[in-house]
């Protein structure tokens, strides 16, 4: 498949700058497969299309502050992105300009030194060891599209995000607010629990002329004992399993691929979906508007067809849903 496939005409104003408050009042497009239709509403709907026995998987990570600025020993003005901590102080990083460093460089920032200790030409990371924990020292990392920093750092966190570790936050998850989740487990929802590091891979841009030579980056996972065993038995009842999130589908589908079932366990995965991807395990995503050629939007593509895809997102544009991160939302069930 071509990637120019995945591409559509976005006006800039339609991408969100700020998320709304609260969380639940973002706006929701809704597409049921079984009747064709296509209806808007908000996140707080959402309880009107979950039933008793439903269960929403949830990806419990927490963003790092991840986004670095500094120097050069000769003055060059360099950015880093931590993109994965490696152990101790030592980081998988995307460094701006990446060309500007060699093996052996150091960048002074806010106090710490970080030195290049190897660099990945295939991929463009590299590693590097800090004196100091660089965490404490930098920024949210929002996407080069949102100018500026949001007032509450928490709204690029999800309520329930937990085991800090993501270069980027799984967006679909910020539409829950603690009321809302508690009145889902008042109809009898069950919210389970995955954790799912998301690195800047998953929103690289594709470069490839066909999408299928398009490489991921390896993202973090785990799935615990408790979590498997709500899984295998709502796939054994025929229970619905509803995904937050693009993240959440990832790893599920990727551990069934590997496994045969949902097990419990931890490791890294690769997975890229797109069409026609048959899938496994989840039944329902609620997720966010996603960009153009973007491998996000694949994965929608393969759940909901990529012509019906570009129709909804065309109906998205036209009714003036809000995109991206702190963007409206979608759930296509």
């Amino acid at each position: 498949m071509h990637l120019d496939e995945f591409d559509y005409e976005l006006p800039s104003e339609l991408i969100a700058q700020t998320p709304v408050t609260p969380r639940d009042h973002s706006r929701m497009l809704v597409f049921n497969h079984k009747d064709n239709n296509i209806r808007s509403c908000h996140f707080y709907n959402i309880l009107d299309y979950l039933k008793k026995g439903d269960v929403v998987v949830i990806n419990t990570t927490r963003v790092m502050n991840a986004r670095l600025f500094g120097q050069k020993e000769i003055g060059t003005r360099i950015e880093i992105l931590l993109h994965k901590k490696m152990d101790g102080r030592k980081y998988e990083v995307l460094l701006r300009p990446a060309r500007k460093l060699k093996i052996g460089d150091k960048v002074k920032t806010n106090d710490i030194t970080g030195e290049v200790i190897s660099k990945h030409v295939d991929d463009g990371t590299a590693v590097m060891f800090f004196d100091k924990d660089p965490q404490k020292f930098g920024i949210m990392p929002l996407p080069s599209y949102i100018k500026g920093q949001p007032p509450d750092p928490n709204r690029y966190q999800t309520v329930y995000a937990d085991k800090e570790g993501s270069a980027a936050a799984p967006t679909a998850g910020l539409h829950w607010t603690p009321e809302l989740m508690n009145r889902a487990r008042d109809k009898g929802v069950i919210f389970c629990e995955i954790l799912l590091h998301v690195g800047v891979g998953t929103f690289r841009p594709v470069k490839t002329d066909d999408i299928r030579d398009h490489k991921m980056h390896s993202e973090y996972y785990e799935i615990s004992a408790e979590s498997a065993k709500i899984l295998n038995t709502a796939m054994r009842e025929k229970r619905r399993i509803i995904a937050t999130g693009t993240t959440s589908v990832r790893t599920l589908e990727a551990v069934f691929a590997e496994n045969g079932e949902i097990k419990a366990c931890c490791g890294e995965t690769d997975i890229f979906i797109y069409p026609p991807y048959k899938f496994k395990v989840v039944d329902a995503l609620i997720t966010n508007f996603h960009l153009p050629k973007s491998t996000l939007l694949m994965l929608v593509s393969a759940f909901v067809g990529r012509g019906r895809a570009l129709d909804l997102y065309a109906s998205a544009v036209k009714e003036k849903f809000r995109f991206f991160s702190f963007g409206d939302a979608c759930f296509f069930c």
